[in-house]
């Protein structure tokens, strides 16, 4: 590394605000943790994922501090989170009306048809 690219990134540290180089130093962190129990190879858990996901909504220089995985995975996730909650919220039990008894429903047929008005 030469002597000017330091004293640019050294220039470039100074110059950023507060919380954006806190987000950095979260996003690092997390990636130097999975990096040293790492057996082969990294692996994410969810909660992982579910940082990274948060990470990529909040922060717009997220991509520039990934080491472990590639962009295009962590907007994958964000994808299959999108779908997961949009699942879950249009599940099958207890949506609607409860069905209405049989009996109920003959006697509606039966004062309609009664009833033509």
């Amino acid at each position: 590394m030469s002597v000017f690219h330091m004293i640019v990134v050294w220039l470039r540290g100074l110059l950023r605000d507060q919380a954006s180089l806190a987000t950095e130093n979260l996003a690092l962190r997390q990636q130097l943790a999975v990096l040293t129990e790492r057996k082969r190879r990294p692996r994410l858990g969810w909660r992982d994922r579910v940082l990274w996901v948060w990470l990529s909504r909040l922060w717009a220089g997220w991509r520039s501090c990934l080491v472990i995985v590639q962009p295009e995975t962590i907007v994958r996730w964000h994808q299959q989170g999108f779908r997961l909650y949009w699942r879950w919220k249009s599940r099958k039990d207890k949506v609607g009306r409860p069905r209405t008894d049989t009996e109920i429903r003959r006697l509606i047929r039966r004062m309609s048809r009664e009833n033509p008005s």
